[in-house]
């Protein structure tokens, strides 16, 4: 990894801001859209950035808006890489996001997240705080594979458990599925009978399949020939250098998804889960620091 000073952190309208706090990541899925020739990368995937100063950038930034709102990273890199094992940015940035009262919305693959469920348990009371966590195989040897470097399925779901034991919202990211690999039923069904068991406020699935771009789709099919021999060619003659790379099965798996959902009060329309993790309750809008800090006095 490599260490930067930032311009800026936070990204996005006054409604609802982002922050990527590292750019690149560790945890090796083969099927990574960030690797993506267009986000232009000047420097290896696997090398991480560490935008150094992202902790006071936040801070300075939070400290002159009067409007609270949710702040959300992980949508580019995980906020939970190895990295932050050791430097622990993200759970700086978590501090300053209670301190001045806003919502978080937190997206991640790993377990990591667990050392922090106190602080985000405390943003959850003090303000809103929803978890997303992806989750595209239940077979543990497949996502051993596909996720190579990042905690097992079953364990993300340890982390949904977790989370439901504290009340803190969860909205499940149900992507990718991968043609010809885990877009079969048994997949489907086996994720979102967990998804209703661990409580998860909303799913996202876009559709069953996944998207390929240049830099992106020469990893993905790299990965293909050395884990799955020959299905790179039927990759090729059936969907050539196509961006959208949909399953054959997808029609069938999206109906069960969308029945599932809707028989279990699950928000399955990607625009309302959106909807829902960028909006912070109307109450929590104008608190001010001293709101906070006598929340934060009350609770202990």
């Amino acid at each position: 990894m490599h260490f930067v000073d930032a311009k800026g952190i936070l990204t996005g309208s006054k409604g609802f801001y982002g922050m990527n706090i590292y750019r690149g990541c560790t945890h090796g899925c083969i099927y990574c859209d960030s690797r993506s020739r267009c986000y232009q990368f000047t420097h290896p995937f696997e090398d991480i950035e560490v935008k150094q100063n992202a902790p006071e950038l936040l801070e300075k930034a939070l400290r002159s808006k009067r409007r609270k709102c949710m702040i959300g990273t992980g949508s580019m890199s995980d906020p939970y890489m190895h990295c932050e094992e050791k430097l622990r940015l993200t759970r700086r940035c978590l501090e300053i996001i209670l301190k001045y009262g806003f919502g978080a919305a937190v997206q991640t693959k790993s377990d990591r997240i667990l050392q922090d469920i106190e602080l985000l348990d405390q943003i959850n009371r003090s303000a809103k705080c929803v978890v997303q966590v992806t989750l595209t195989t239940y077979d543990d040897k497949l996502c051993k594979l596909i996720e190579p470097r990042v905690c097992n399925t079953k364990r993300r779901i340890q982390v949904l458990e977790c989370m439901q034991e504290r009340g803190i919202p969860t909205v499940v990211w149900l992507t990718p599925i991968l043609p010809f690999i885990n877009d079969t039923e048994e997949n489907v069904t086996a994720i979102l009978e967990n998804c209703i068991r661990t409580g998860v406020k909303g799913i996202i699935c876009y559709d069953m399949g996944l998207t390929l771009r240049e830099g992106d789709r020469e990893y993905y099919y790299a990965a293909l020939d050395k884990y799955f021999p020959g299905l790179k060619n039927k990759y090729i003659e059936r969907y050539g250098n196509s961006y959208h790379v949909p399953s054959p099965n997808s029609g069938k798996l999206m109906k069960l998804f969308h029945r599932i959902c809707r028989e279990n009060g699950i928000i399955s329309s990607p625009d309302e889960c959106f909807r829902y993790m960028q909006e912070l309750p109307e109450k929590y809008t104008q608190l001010s620091i001293f709101d906070v800090i006598h929340l934060q006095e009350e609770e202990e």
